[in-house]
């Protein structure tokens, strides 16, 4: 069930635009563009999240590219725990899970915005840019992607990760999970994704299985931080 209390602060689209940026592999590209997150931050109405997000900032503009790489694939190391992407939580490498990345994509093109092919839509910083640029569409994913959320955040916050700041920003500006989400939360914390043991094809077509490393990146250019 989607929940549509807590109406998000007009600041909501640079906090998801922010926090997109941080979350990508860290190459040339992404890294360039740390002065630039560092300039929007003032702009974000809540003294927390500022403070959230300029500590990741800081932090990787103190890396070396070597040093923020190696950092970033042992935080989101493709395991059940810390994955980006955020449907594998609830679904696994199921076929439910092809049609949640249908969906997904139904919803980018409802709006105009057509994913790139080399990353799956579920992919958080593409979720999340996808929020910054149409808001509420956006916020219906991140909230039907919720269970997501809140266990990278837990798993984030378990091995005191450096990136866990930016899951607290994002999970902040979303209601708190009750009664039958967070049920699932705790099934999902407890025993993990679900598995398709028999007869288990490619649970997305084609397009989906292309580029599919959180090392990719999308349209992180873009017009300026707004």
């Amino acid at each position: 069930m989607i929940r549509r209390t807590l109406r998000p602060a007009g600041d909501t689209p640079l906090l998801h635009r922010i926090a997109s940026i941080l979350l990508r592999y860290p190459d040339e590209t992404v890294l360039a563009r740390l002065d630039e997150v560092a300039a929007a931050l003032p702009a974000l109405s809540n003294a927390a999240d500022r403070d959230r997000l300029a500590a990741v900032t800081g932090r990787l503009r103190g890396l070396s590219p070597t040093e923020a790489a190696q950092a970033y694939v042992e935080t989101f190391d493709h395991t059940r725990h810390r994955c980006l992407h955020l449907t594998y939580y609830r679904h696994g490498d199921t076929r439910a899970r092809g049609m949640a990345l249908l969906a997904l994509k139904h919803v980018y093109r409802q709006t105009g915005h057509e994913p790139p092919d080399s990353e799956l839509p579920d992919f958080l910083p593409l979720v999340l840019e996808f929020a910054s640029l149409a808001p509420e569409p956006g916020r219906r994913v991140l909230l039907q992607c919720q269970s997501g959320l809140e266990l990278l955040r837990q798993a984030l916050r378990d091995r005191d990760d450096p990136y866990t700041p930016v899951l607290e920003a994002v999970c902040g500006r979303l209601p708190q999970p009750r009664g039958r989400d967070r049920d699932i939360l705790r099934r999902l914390a407890a025993d993990g994704p679900p598995h398709e043991q028999v007869g288990l094809e490619p649970f997305a077509p084609p397009e989906y299985l292309t580029g599919t490393s959180t090392a990719s990146t999308t349209s992180t250019s873009g017009d300026g931080i707004r």
